[in-house]
């Protein structure tokens, strides 16, 4: 090959796939379908807005899941330092979920109202990655997995992620791999608090030989913390925008919301700081 030439990489796409037109770019990044996804039912300016930001959303979802997938596997292979690049990561991709929010928050009640009717029975409560993501959290819900039946591979994922561990059992699996007394056992239900882990925390933050576990400690917490400031930037979007209406496909609506803010995400690593 001459000095002066230039490859062009070959993309290539599923046998059911069209390539999308333009530059290389507008390939490698689908534009032309990017840009096709977005289809407002109402005149009102401000559903644009609510569209994009939500789909935006819920991209961030799948880089999330694939952040805590990748933490996850670390951790089981006992990898700490890929377990602390893959946190911070998502710690990043969480800042921008928080930060989504201000395109939403400014909506005024008269803006929404005027172009609610045409969301139906469509509800951010019904998005399956996010609840993939609650699952990963621990905070899990056989009977949710009912709205999904429509849909088999949707409903196959959640199962799948309702029956595996979650992050936090895969930091506990690697604590009690550490020769801590940690007696959690992964489940399918929401996760419950117990002495013992909090025990187990404990030691982790007052041993030095145990000072890359109390890393761990931090980075979940970094993750958990941002959990909250994301329910509650929602909590108050949602109060703002519309008060404590019903939400849209028969959610409690805020109330919901502000039980979940209230909610610790990891509630060993919290409870542990009372005695630290």
């Amino acid at each position: 090959m001459g000095q002066d030439s230039v490859s062009t990489p070959r993309l290539s796409f599923g046998p059911d796939e069209e390539p999308d037109i333009g530059t290389p770019y507008a390939q490698y990044v689908r534009l032309e379908t990017l840009h096709s996804l977005q289809h407002p039912r109402s005149k009102v300016d401000a559903e644009l807005s609510f569209i994009i930001t939500t789909q935006v959303m819920e991209l961030l979802f799948d880089l999330l899941r694939h952040e805590w997938t990748t933490a996850q596997h670390a951790l089981r292979e006992d990898d700490l330092t890929a377990a602390f690049a893959a946190l911070r990561r998502g710690t990043h991709v969480q800042d921008v979920l928080i930060s989504s929010w201000d395109l939403l928050a400014t909506m005024t009640p008269g803006e929404f109202t005027a172009f609610r009717e045409v969301l139906g029975e469509a509800s951010g409560f019904q998005s399956s990655a996010f609840l993939r993501l609650e699952f990963m959290l621990g905070n899990k819900n056989e009977s949710l997995l009912k709205m999904y039946e429509g849909s088999a591979a949707v409903h196959g994922d959640l199962t799948a992620a309702l029956h595996a561990p979650s992050l936090y059992d895969e930091a506990l699996a690697l604590l009690a791999r550490r020769g801590l007394p940690v007696p959690h056992e992964p489940g399918t239900g929401r996760y419950r608090a117990s002495e013992e882990v909090v025990a187990a925390w404990r030691q982790v933050y007052t041993d030095p030989a145990l000072a890359e576990a109390a890393r761990l400690g931090e980075a979940l917490l970094d993750t958990a913390e941002r959990v909250t400031r994301w329910r509650q930037r929602h909590y108050s979007s949602v109060k703002r925008t519309m008060g404590a209406k019903p939400g849209t496909g028969g959610s409690s609506g805020l109330t919901w919301l502000k039980q979940s803010a209230d909610q610790d995400v990891f509630p060993e690593l919290w409870t542990v700081r009372n005695e630290l």
